[in-house]
């Protein structure tokens, strides 16, 4: 007997609750992908990542698992951001406003000319961006050490001074959250991303820089955070 849409959606980690379901219909209806295209790419604490098929080829979908996020640590960093004040200490209010808040900083990325996956759409909790990759999607930096170690490093120095510049930290920056792209890097889960005037940017941006230097020391590259942070910054 063949599995209705929900059964095989409960495959995937049990990211499609009722009200998921209906907005992943919703979008699909509008254009944005086929319905049954879903394919999964990767489970994480708040979210799951999805490939699908869109009309000129593959998109990604981003669905915060409405039962198991942890909004109260969203809260923490949202609450923060002129961008939301006011919002209220409510569960689904702040997934949404998470959900729309990376939809946001991604295009705010783009203008500064940092290499980010090009925001399509959201709603709700699901965010739908650019496929980065050919074929397969794209390795996450810390599985795909790049040849060119400084070349590299600096495409990520310039693109997180020119954020900076822009006027936002990408907030949760790390091997973790850049996607390496044949051998050039694209930055992904921009959610963190908090204007440089909000509360906690400062420490924000070290940790960014901190956790990058880390890396690249590992790998053989020998920076010092303090001297890097200080020429993004200044």
């Amino acid at each position: 007997m063949a599995k209705t849409a929900k059964e095989k959606f409960k495959t995937f980690g049990n990211v499609f609750d009722r009200f998921t379901i209906r907005n992943i219909f919703e979008l699909s209806s509008r254009g944005f992908f086929e319905e049954g295209s879903l394919s999964p790419i990767s489970i994480g604490k708040e979210s799951n990542v999805f490939s699908a098929k869109g009309k000129n080829g593959k998109v990604i979908l981003k669905i915060y698992r409405l039962e198991t996020c942890d909004f109260n640590r969203m809260y923490k960093y949202i609450r923060n951001d002129p961008r939301f004040l006011g919002l209220k200490k409510q569960r689904r209010k702040i997934i949404f406003a998470w959900a729309q808040r990376e939809y946001r900083n991604l295009f705010r990325a783009r203008e500064a000319d940092v290499k980010v996956p090009k925001p399509i759409a959201f709603l709700k909790n699901i965010l739908i961006m650019e496929f980065i990759g050919n074929k397969e999607a794209a390795p996450k930096l810390k599985d795909a050490v790049p040849s060119n170690l400084k070349k590299y490093y600096n495409k990520i120095k310039r693109y997180t001074r020119d954020f900076y510049k822009s006027g936002f930290v990408h907030g949760d920056l790390s091997e973790f959250n850049i996607l390496n792209f044949n051998d050039n890097p694209v930055f992904i889960d921009l959610s963190h991303s908090i204007p440089i005037k909000s509360p906690g940017a400062s420490e924000l941006i070290e940790r960014d820089v901190k956790n990058i230097c880390r890396f690249f020391n590992k790998h053989g590259l020998k920076l010092d955070y303090k001297k890097e942070l200080k020429e993004i910054i200044s």
